[in-house]
């Protein structure tokens, strides 16, 4: 059977292999309109169409995931000897039909573009009545019911394939199109069923607000831009003033009161708890001051906020769903740490995390234990790049800092003494082999908190004696390992589940004594480590972060080139 020449024209190669398949299936479809016979003939090619597919994914060198080809997802999904049609009848869509496709139009509340799951193509057919075109409607609903299914709980797929170190939020989860096709269709509500596919945490859900927020004042016009220019104090005078004043109100960080005072371009410092508000939203130093880096900020273009948000949503769906009735979330692109409970925020402080060349990475795992008056053992790195050079300048400068230096990493490795030792004639991979392991103290790197959760990336919490740090308002310093502000407060919140009364007072007893102890937890504590360039605070006000690690333009690039692809070829 030929495929018509309509179905055809314009389609690219999948498409084209789509309808063939959909060619065979609609076999099923024709009822009386055909024989017997034709059926079973129809039914045969398609098994040996199908069976043509699977040579060709086991002779793959790279296997991906089905639900990136089309014809690939169709083949697993149609892999039945006598395939039946899913969404349709030969008397049309049925109501299920109609419920993906809606779903499917409303994509982009979820920061999805419909037209990556082909909703035109999809309503175009929904008035056929031929087996052919109820054919490839069948299929065009299932395989975009299957990617949106994807897309909205794991993440768009096209993000962790294109290249997984720029990415490294990105999850590898195994996704089986056949499976997810066959547990919407089991779901007693369809609309149910697609609607808990997206995360349902307070932060997802806060930045989807978001969305639909910044894409309303983006249909009202946006706001103005504010030529740059000197820096505007209190009390100047500046021609900019109302422009400013304009694009305070229409993001609400104005006080309406103090809207009119003063006279006319006058920066009335009424304004400048307005001024503030949107410092402080936009990761500024809140110090009321209209300087460069606030109008750049202020001149962000509203499209460029919502490809933002658009971003964070698709980095959630790449974190676990669940985040936990408690837990501990940092943000590293906002330099913060929060305590969650039963949904609501305890309280959040500053953090500090990996500076550029030591990135912190993004992952979720648990809190085991915590460990007070910790010792410090000196990572391989750290020892080769700075404790070497320091040593050829001063042999004692382990001892200044009271890091003890051992022959090896065994645990009975004899103590050595570091002025014994020509450190001019140890290079940086001879040092390896040696153990440098700091006393605790005050002095100690990690402070007198330790707070460890077992990954592959050896990143824990931790105190640190440079408490000063804290005050900057950029914190990349460390070499990956989060260095947290309030330490007690925190180690009182992962143990308040615990017994033995562990208040911010008894820990402190136990950080005087000077001396090591362990603290397992007998209930894990989950712990987040996020990348939020965009979120929504438990004020339910926008914030925004500086891209620390320049992530987001590459996300971009990913993310919307597909976008703008699609639009220059219609």
């Amino acid at each position: 059977m030929a495929v018509p020449a309509e179905h055809v024209r314009g389609l690219s190669l999948n498409r084209v292999a789509c309808a063939i398949v959909c060619m065979c299936v609609a076999g099923v479809l024709a009822g009386p309109c055909l024989a017997q016979g034709d059926t079973d003939e129809l039914r045969t090619a398609l098994g040996e169409y199908l069976g043509c597919f699977r040579l060709e994914m086991m002779d793959m060198k790279r296997q991906e995931i089905a639900v990136t080809s089309k014809v690939f997802c169709l083949t697993e999904v149609y892999a039945d000897k006598q395939p039946q049609p899913f969404w349709v009848t030969p008397e049309g869509p049925g109501p299920k039909a109609k419920l993906v496709l809606d779903f499917l139009k409303h994509a982009e509340e979820e920061g999805l573009d419909p037209a990556n799951y082909e909703v035109e193509e999809i309503a175009a057919l929904f008035d056929a009545d031929g087996p052919v075109d109820l054919a490839l409607l069948d299929a065009l609903l299932t395989y975009n019911l299957v990617k949106y299914s994807h897309d909205v709980s794991c993440g768009s797929i096209r993000q962790p394939s294109a290249d997984s170190k720029l990415f490294p939020g990105a999850r590898s989860i195994e996704f089986k199109p056949r499976a997810v096709l066959e547990q919407a269709r089991a779901a007693p509500d369809l609309a149910a069923w697609l609607a808990d596919l997206p995360p349902a945490h307070e932060h997802y859900l806060g930045l989807k607000k978001a969305l639909a927020l910044y894409r309303s004042l983006e249909q009202q016009g946006g706001w103005p831009a504010v030529p740059a220019g000197e820096p505007i104090n209190p009390g100047d005078n500046d021609t900019r003033m109302p422009l400013i004043i304009e694009r305070l109100r229409v993001t609400d960080d104005l006080d309406p009161a103090a809207a009119h005072e003063g006279p006319y371009g006058q920066y009335s410092p009424l304004l400048v708890p307005s001024v503030m508000r949107f410092q402080r939203r936009h990761g500024l130093a809140p110090d009321g001051v209209v300087g460069k880096e606030t109008i750049v900020a202020m001149d962000v273009p509203i499209a460029e906020r919502i490809r933002q948000i658009i971003v964070n949503m698709t980095r959630w769906r790449w974190q676990d769903r669940v985040l936990g009735e408690k837990y501990v979330l940092v943000n590293i692109a906002g330099f913060t740490l929060s305590a969650f409970e039963a949904g609501q925020e305890h309280f959040s402080f500053p953090v500090i995390v990996g500076e550029f060349q030591h990135q912190t990475p993004v992952f979720s795992d648990r809190i085991e234990y915590i460990v007070i008056n910790p010792h410090w053992t000196v990572p391989k790195s750290i020892a080769r790049n700075e404790e070497l050079p320091d040593l050829r300048k001063d042999p004692r400068a382990l001892m200044k800092r009271r890091i003890r230096l051992f022959s090896g990493w065994s645990e009975d490795a004899p103590e050595i003494d570091s002025t014994a030792i020509d450190w001019h004639n140890v290079s940086p991979a001879m040092m390896d082999q040696y153990r440098l392991r700091q006393d605790p103290g005050p002095a100690n790197a990690l402070g007198r908190l330790k707070f460890v959760f077992p990954n592959p990336y050896r990143v824990y919490l931790h105190d640190t004696p440079t408490h000063k740090l804290f005050a900057r308002n950029k914190r990349d310093f460390s070499h990956g390992c989060i260095r947290v502000s309030d330490p007690v407060g925190l180690a009182a919140f992962v143990l308040s589940g615990e017994q033995n009364g562990w208040t911010p007072q008894k820990i402190t007893n136990a950080i005087e004594k000077e001396e090591r102890m362990v603290i397992k937890l007998a209930d894990p504590l989950p712990v987040h480590i996020t990348y939020q360039t965009a979120r929504f605070d438990k004020e339910g006000i926008v914030c925004f972060n500086n891209d620390v690690y320049g992530r987001d333009e590459k996300l971009y690039k990913v993310l919307f080139s597909n976008r703008a692809a699609q639009k220059t070829t219609k």
